[in-house]
């Protein structure tokens, strides 16, 4: 059943008229409901030639230039026969339903300037959907999002200007809240066209997105105006390249008196010269996240790439020798890294190891079973002997929160080989045994104050455990509140940190080896091997 009611007869007579497409026609005519979009496009314009059929073979309407300051359709359907013997600026509505015109292209739509004509018909979906299964993507489904010129605003509230003021001298009723959006109208034609031909569906949620940008080349020349009566709003940009963009648009024509828009723009707005163009048509897949523990056997490894002036110091770190597989088998751009804590260069992670994450960036492969990602993972343990790694999982965004939340609040173990100036017995260090929740100032220590703020840090030693060596070595088992700096804990940095292992023994002290036995963050799950 066609859309439209005789209420509607002679706003769509006008619409169609000026060069208005039958799906912007039945937007503003408030149809709501989804059906009769989805025929195409030539079918509409029969069924609304039809629709619209007079006692005349053709109508012909000038478009003025001023506009009118108020549109009378009885007055324009007086004028035909005086406009029928001027051929110049005319727009044509003939029999068979197709627009032309003497001097320019009117098949293209002057309100969505062919967007709701042929790019949103099966054809136009067949290309885009080729260009996403060349994208090399893997997703079951996806997110569709557009974006159209800025102009398509200025000319919508203009179309909307006119008709406005026939329905209140007809007593009827109509509000922008009851014009269909462009962008919902579009949704409501190619996302079923885009879900046959692809196979999957439409997910708002989904995590692969297919982006089409449009563009036309008469922006400058519709919006300009706008900037010359609001420049507030049309601000340079380093990002953009043009300052018209949607929003900026929009800010103006919520800011420009209605008066002054009725001056500066046609009425009804002129067919344009050209059709859009798709500038852009592009597939991302929203990040995946990998998670896991990884041991450092190493003193001579840094957890990430060490460069100093742009001069790199090492050739590698625990997080290249993680990541440079996962984004391989993931095919992904890039990866962002992130773990509970880090340790130096010099000193290793042993027992359960360290909880680390993963963001792969844009990643073109994401379903892996369980077994690929064991043998991902045993894939990264034959690689090098400088590193291992446990428990590797997907996990979520939201779950590497637990991660972060143990950086601070949790408790970590160390064992370090500590040496003195001072010729010392086992008796000189069993009363480091009996400290228990031993509360330390520290304050930024100086081999990390060129990236870290100078600031005080209360820390907690829980427990020492001791262990003699020589008259001048011990070793000594820490458990620490997360956060301490063991090296300075034990030789005072100057006396930056109080009191220290120094300090309580009235010796200089020194470390030569650091081990961190545990981070107890009880994340990511363990796994069976």
């Amino acid at each position: 059943m066609f859309p439209l009611t005789e209420e509607n007869k002679h706003v769509a007579q006008l619409l169609l008229s000026t060069g208005t497409c039958p799906r912007c026609i039945f937007r503003f005519c408030g149809v709501d409901f989804h059906a009769p979009y989805k025929l195409p496009y030539k079918e509409l314009l029969n069924e609304l030639q039809k629709f619209l059929e007079t006692e005349k073979d053709e109508l012909i309407l000038e478009v003025m230039n001023p506009p009118p300051k108020k549109i009378r359709l009885q007055e324009l359907a007086d004028s035909i026969d005086n406009l029928s013997q001027n051929g110049e600026g005319r727009i044509s509505v003939s029999q068979d339903g197709s627009i032309a015109s003497k001097n320019s292209n009117l098949n293209v739509c002057n309100v969505c300037l062919g967007i709701l004509q042929e790019f949103c018909e099966k054809d136009f979906v067949k290309k885009v959907c080729q260009k996403v299964e060349a994208s090399g993507f893997e997703f079951t489904s996806l997110v569709f999002s557009v974006s159209f010129p800025p102009q398509l605003s200025v000319r919508e509230v203009r179309s909307f200007a006119c008709i406005k003021l026939y329905v209140k001298k007809q007593s009827l009723s109509l509000g922008r809240d009851d014009i269909v959006q462009l962008k919902e109208a579009y949704k409501w034609i190619t996302h079923p066209l885009f879900s046959e031909e692809l196979g999957v569906p439409i997910d708002g949620k989904s995590l692969f997105e297919v982006s089409v940008v449009f563009a036309h080349p008469e922006t400058v020349e519709d919006c300009h105006f706008l900037a010359a009566i609001c420049p507030d709003c049309f601000k340079p940009a380093k990002n953009k390249q043009s300052v018209f963009t949607r929003m900026a648009v929009m800010k103006a024509l919520n800011k420009i008196k209605e008066e002054d828009f009725l001056k500066q723009f046609p009425c009804p707005p002129n067919s344009p010269k050209a059709v859009c163009t798709v500038l852009e048509i592009e597939c991302a897949h929203g990040a995946v996240f990998v998670a896991g523990r990884y041991n450092k056997y190493s003193r001579n490894l840094p957890q990430t790439p060490w460069i100093i002036d742009g001069e790199r110091k090492l050739e590698s770190s625990v997080e290249e020798l993680i990541s440079d597989h996962l984004l391989a088998v993931f095919k992904a751009e890039s990866f962002n890294f992130s773990s509970s804590g880090r340790e130096d260069v010099d000193v290793r992670t042993l027992g359960n190891g360290r909880p680390f994450a993963i963001e792969l960036v844009n990643p073109h492969r994401v379903h892996f079973t369980s077994q690929e990602i064991k043998e991902l993972q045993q894939k990264i343990n034959n690689s090098s002997n400088k590193i291992q790694v446990r428990d590797l999982q997907l996990v979520t965004r939201e779950a590497i929160g637990h991660m972060k939340e143990g950086e601070e609040e949790k408790t970590k173990t160390y064992s370090a080989l500590i040496w003195t100036d001072k010729a010392i017995q086992k008796t000189d260090i069993e009363f480091l045994n009996d400290i228990k929740d031993l509360k330390i100032d520290q304050k930024t220590p100086l081999r990390v104050l060129h990236r870290r703020p100078l600031a005080v840090r209360a820390r907690v030693i829980h427990s020492m455990e001791t262990q003699y060596v020589d008259e001048h070595h011990f070793r000594l088992r820490l458990k620490t509140q997360a956060g301490t700096y063991i090296k300075e804990f034990v030789h005072g940095d100057f006396g930056r940190t109080k009191p220290n292992i120094g300090s309580l023994m009235n010796v200089t002290a020194d470390i030569l080896e650091l081990d961190v036995e545990s981070v107890d963050v009880d994340w990511p799950p363990a796994l069976d091997d």
